[in-house]
């Protein structure tokens, strides 16, 4: 049996007619910018997040730099982040001019709150709040926080659609969330996008200016803007996906739950679930310390696996600036070398699951 990291084919099957029928729509309907879909996605994923407002956007990094823009951060500000966060979530930060802080993330992969307040100074304005690999992080302890010192808020949601801490989705909880819909996403789309959400008008008026050349009016520009747009047949594509989010999510969680229930070996460290969290399994992600061994010993059997990520972005040759060493963040890295996410994505089989549990649990070495 072969069975692929992931399968992108599998969740457009899921759903074929429809998407294809929404595609046709969007194309006869002969508006292709900014037009109805991108108004009704907007406001049906505010309603599933049951949040105020909602814009959408070209990418989940574009999401990142204008919501961080919008909030007034900008050069010579610092802005903390966890250290294992995807390399965007740092360009988010970085591309206003602000300063990445690093805090130590947690045995759930997520920020470690308690690390926080020890990382602030009187620079810092803001917490970039990573909800990594489906999972919320630890919210209450993070607002805690940010009120305590007065600091915005912005949750980086690009792996946590539809994931809740204490009943209260991610991306609710601070000033701003930002969604990625790269097509890898549970609310996945066919291209890029991203998406803006907030409880507050002001905030959103201001994006959807800024995402369309600062012009409210065409041809009439209140701002220097960008081009960050979410297009009509992504924003139809995704409500068709949206649509189906409560089932998607209950696969993935089943899923997930044959892999915590059958996969036994004590070389594997199997991930945990916060309490009062609801994971949504945008991956599903062990460690080990013989990572190579076990990736060789899983392709020999056909099994395909990816690391999330390889190379913390404080060690990167992008960030190099920084001037962070090796050790600077040993957990960070310690996850970075250990961390592999096995095979999981809308429609895979009782039959592939079982197949990687059991050639998990045939992994031995020996020194």
């Amino acid at each position: 049996m072969k069975v692929m990291p992931n399968r992108l084919d599998r969740g457009f099957s899921l759903y074929q007619a429809e998407f294809e029928k929404k595609a046709l729509d969007v194309l006869r309907s002969g508006w292709y910018v900014l037009g109805r879909q991108v108004q009704c996605f907007e406001k049906e994923f505010a309603q599933y997040l049951d949040i105020g407002y909602c814009a959408g956007v070209a990418s989940g990094l574009d999401a990142l730099w204008i919501a961080l823009k919008m909030l007034g951060i900008g050069q010579g500000d610092e802005v903390i982040v966890q250290g294992n966060a995807y390399i965007a979530s740092v360009m988010g930060i970085t591309i206003n001019g602000a300063v990445p802080v690093f805090v130590e993330p947690d045995k759930y992969f997520n920020i470690d709150a308690l690390r926080i307040e020890e990382k602030i100074t009187e620079k810092t304005k803001a917490i970039l709040v990573v909800h990594l690999y489906g999972q919320a992080s630890n919210m209450d302890a993070v607002m805690a926080v940010a009120k305590k010192h007065s600091l915005r808020v912005v949750e980086d949601c690009a792996q946590s659609h539809g994931a809740d801490f204490r009943g209260k989705k991610t991306g609710t909880f601070g000033d701003i969330g930002c969604f990625s819909f790269y097509p890898t996403k549970n609310l996945g789309a066919f291209g890029d996008g991203g998406a803006i959400v907030t409880n507050q008008e002001e905030i959103i008026e201001k994006v959807k200016v800024f995402r369309n050349y600062g012009s409210e009016k065409r041809y009439y520009n209140k701002v220097v803007g960008a081009n960050s747009r979410l297009d009509e047949l992504q924003a139809g594509f995704l409500r068709v996906r949206l649509s189906h989010m409560k089932e998607i999510l209950e696969c993935r969680q089943e899923a997930a739950q044959q892999y915590l229930k059958k996969i036994s070996n004590s070389q594997i460290v199997l991930p945990t679930i916060r309490e009062g969290a609801a994971h949504v399994w945008h991956q599903f992600v062990v460690r080990t310390k013989r990572r190579r061994e076990l990736m060789d010993f899983l392709e020999q059997k056909g099994i395909g696996t990816t690391i999330h990520y390889p190379v913390p972005p404080h060690l990167s040759e992008a960030y190099q600036c920084l001037g962070m060493r090796s050790g600077s963040l040993p957990i960070t890295e310690q996850y970075a070398d250990e961390v592999l996410s096995l095979p999981l994505y809308d429609g895979i089989t009782q039959e592939e699951l079982c197949y990687v549990a059991d050639a998990v649990n045939q992994f031995t070495y020996a020194e």
